[in-house]
């Protein structure tokens, strides 16, 4: 199938676009590949340093022809999906060495929970923590002693910071090793359920915290569909994992083994065999254009809107707004996994899962099939299974057809015709909407709007009664450079239960929703953001608003409206307790939500 003409026409803006910034980039990485084994250029002193407490790998480390992998991890046992990665390194180490190289834990890079901060002061914390992450990996690589690396990651904010370092260390070789998703528990829409029914005080919190506890359970990513499992299906479609790795559960035979098989394969692309494959040459704008198709077909989380075009800038790739919006109008919706539907990761991987997926989207010309990924050259690759048998690893076509069409349907007759993410322009800004779990009787809602600066205000709002009808909840001041741009999930329940009881709402703002945005129209990541005097600033009570996902179009249609002076907000209480007095330069420096609020790229 030839490749589809939308698909084509936007990879080749990309391209254009991002034709000095590539080379650029490519020049540097091209020059550092060029000076050949990392560690041949350390003194013996330099080495000594490194390889003191390696033991039994001292020889090997010491000849340069063996290949040494470095190991960056996000491990802690606080997070369910990083748990598992305890005992990655041991595997990895034991299997470099029975294939004649060596592993080293280069370090460790921090790993928040959103789940635990949502609703909380240290989610203001979370988008930074990216960045973080990003220039810790810097100084787990910059000790210059290795042939490839490989990455330990999963959640929100982790996988996205990692590939800006590994793009950064674009001239050798990296692959993404994932923990996979927790055994189904307590179904995501019973959940949702008690959360509602707690909102309007129909249950108490004993039963709340019973739902909650049985939903997340157990070792794993969380079974819904949000950002941490948006991260792995990207690193599939981008060429980043090892083929069907991303949703395996933990503590399985076939868990490990693929933990084994990516651990050989990093030994098998470095500079010191005959397949080198740097991540530079992975991550062009062929894989981000995959990505992004992925993530419509899916139905993915909204922060990858976020995280992406930061991701791509490391690796000297621009992306726009205007390259998902289009992206989106060609792709169809090809899953409903919860928020989008009522499966989990689970039922979608058991019902053909991302090798079907991608195995469709090639047939119909929406990928770019001539890629470069660790596995090898082409896409294709990634429609393949993996299988034990005889306890070896072997890969085998997929399951060729969808096992269940409520949950994965071919790309020829998806849920609909295009994908999950619609851009917003007008008089209040740039931003975008997620639109796969909103019924289309709601993608246009017009409303007089209330204005807030906290999402506590908004809950506030709601249980005195005020919201009695039709509203455009404007939550301001909620962007990278207010208050780090914290997720404001915790409105979900409340606008929900407004919308069951008849009422059509809307929300507007400059912050994220999260990964798991739902049935409720929601124009987030507004930019310019209220602080640096955007639009939002402007917004009064009983402006008529109006949020059209179909036009795309956020406008407020008050006459007089443009002629206002913006408000300011005091936000001094934002720089200090629970770590926020160390961001202070973060908030100062941040980029545009629509470049990827980025801080270091």
């Amino acid at each position: 199938m030839s490749l589809n003409a939308t698909i084509a026409r936007v990879t080749d803006r990309i391209e254009e676009r991002s034709e000095d910034t590539r080379n650029r980039y490519l020049e540097r990485m091209r020059a550092a590949a060029s000076e050949g084994p990392r560690r041949a250029h350390l003194t013996c002193g330099n080495q000594a340093h490194a390889y003191a407490a390696m033991g039994q790998d001292k020889d090997a480390l010491v000849d340069t022809r063996a290949g040494n992998i470095g190991i960056v991890t996000a491990y802690n046992d606080m997070l369910s999906a990083h748990q598992p990665f305890e005992t990655y390194p041991d595997i990895i180490r034991a299997t470099a060495r029975a294939n004649g190289g060596t592993a080293q834990v280069a370090g460790g890079v921090p790993a928040m929970c959103d789940g635990v901060t949502q609703g909380q002061v240290g989610m203001e914390l979370s988008l930074f923590s990216r960045d973080v992450i990003a220039l810790a990996t810097g100084v787990a690589l910059s000790h210059n002693t290795y042939d490839s690396a490989v990455y330990l990651g999963v959640c929100d904010k982790i996988v996205p910071g990692l590939i800006m370092a590994a793009a950064t260390f674009g001239y050798i070789p990296g692959l993404f090793i994932p923990a996979g998703p927790m055994v189904s528990g307590l179904p995501n829409d019973e959940k949702a359920k008690v959360r509602q029914q707690f909102a309007t005080g129909e249950v108490g919190r004993d039963a709340l915290m019973k739902a909650e506890m049985a939903s997340y359970h157990g070792p794993g990513t969380c079974t819904f569909y949000g950002t941490a499992n948006t991260n792995q299906m990207l690193m599939e479609f981008m060429g980043l994992h090892m083929p069907g790795t991303s949703f395996v559960n933990p503590g399985t035979p076939l868990r490990e083994a693929l933990t084994v098989a990516a651990a050989k394969r990093a030994l098998e692309i470095t500079q010191l065999g005959n397949d080198y494959r740097p991540v530079c040459d992975v991550l062009d704008a062929r894989a981000f254009v995959n990505g992004i198709v992925g993530l419509m077909a899916t139905g993915g989380s909204t922060n990858l809107v976020l995280h992406l075009p930061a991701m791509a800038r490391a690796a000297g790739v621009l992306l726009e707004l205007e390259d998902f919006d289009e992206i989106s109008s060609v792709t169809p919706l090809m899953a409903k996994v919860y928020p989008n539907g009522l499966a989990d990761v689970n039922h979608f991987h058991a019902a053909g899962g991302l090798g079907f997926m991608i195995g469709e989207l090639l047939n119909a010309g929406l990928l770019h099939e001539d890629v470069k990924t660790v596995a090898g050259d082409g896409l294709s690759l990634y429609t393949q299974e993996p299988t034990l048998k005889d306890g070896e690893l072997v890969y085998g076509p997929g399951a060729g057809k969808t096992q269940n069409d409520k949950i994965l349907r071919p790309a020829s007759d998806g849920f609909q015709p295009t994908g999950g993410l619609k851009q917003l322009h007008g008089n209040l800004g740039h931003g975008m909407m997620k639109v796969s779990a909103v019924a289309p009787e709601r993608h246009v809602i017009e409303a007089p709007a209330r204005v807030f600066q906290t999402q506590e205000a908004v809950k506030d709002a709601f249980k005195a009664g005020e919201f009695t009808g039709d509203t455009v909840i404007v939550v301001r001041f909620q962007g990278p450079r207010s208050n780090g741009m914290p997720e404001l999930h915790g409105l979900t329940p409340t606008l929900a239960v407004l919308q069951d009881r008849g009422l059509k709402v809307a929300l507007v703002t400059d912050g994220r929703m999260s990964g798991a945005s739902g049935k409720v129209p929601a124009a987030i990541h507004v930019c310019p953001e209220a602080a640096d005097g955007g639009p939002l600033a402007k917004l009064q009570d009983g402006d008529l608003v109006r949020v059209d996902a179909v036009s795309g179009e956020i406008t407020c249609l008050t006459e007089g409206f443009a002629d206002r002076t913006p408000v300011t907000a005091d936000l001094s209480g934002n720089g200090h307790g629970v770590g926020r007095e160390l961001f202070d330069v973060f908030r100062r420096n941040v980029g545009l939500a629509s470049q990827g609020a980025g801080v270091v790229v």
